[in-house]
């Protein structure tokens, strides 16, 4: 039982804790652990070279992260599935708990969609439309955001006048 409600836990606590945390430093710590979490199982996880495939998929989201809550969830996810082999056929995160690698599945899907609800604001910011690199969304995005023109903001700046 503790297997399955320790993570659920885990993960509530870590939410109330990120909370406190002001912007923009909850948003770039958060990308620096899943950046690191990435690299979790290279030491050792049973999967020889294959344990270099979650990191590669993982790290342009972490960087991404730095700026999107919708990649650090991404990034999450990614490591969530890294998890679930890992506790079925290889070894577990922690060698002293058999189960570690399925509280960790359940704790990081829990936080990705923490970070997927962080992705869009009570002003309708959606982070995802400037991951997504689209540019009509970005600039809907930046004005829904900044509440003007992005287009005259950018000017402005250039100019030194913002």
């Amino acid at each position: 039982m503790i297997d399955y409600v320790g993570p659920v836990l885990g993960a509530g606590l870590f939410v109330l804790m990120m909370s406190r945390v002001p912007e923009p430093t909850r948003r770039i710590l958060n990308a620096l652990i899943v950046a690191g979490a990435s690299g979790v199982y290279i030491s050792g996880g049973g999967f020889g070279a294959w344990e270099l495939l979650c990191p590669l998929v993982a790290m342009p989201m972490a960087y991404r992260g730095l700026t999107s809550y919708r990649a650090i969830g991404l990034a999450w996810l990614v490591h969530s599935a890294w998890d679930l082999p890992h506790h079925l056929w290889g070894n577990p995160i922690w060698p002293f708990m058999p189960a570690s690698s399925l509280g960790c599945f359940i704790f990081d899907a829990l936080i990705a969609m923490w970070f997927f609800a962080l992705s869009r604001d009570s002003s309708g910011y959606d982070d995802g439309a400037v991951w997504r690199a689209e540019p009509d969304n970005t600039v809907k995005a930046i004005e829904a955001h900044t509440g003007g023109s992005a287009e005259g903001s950018i000017q402005a700046r250039a100019r030194g006048t913002s």
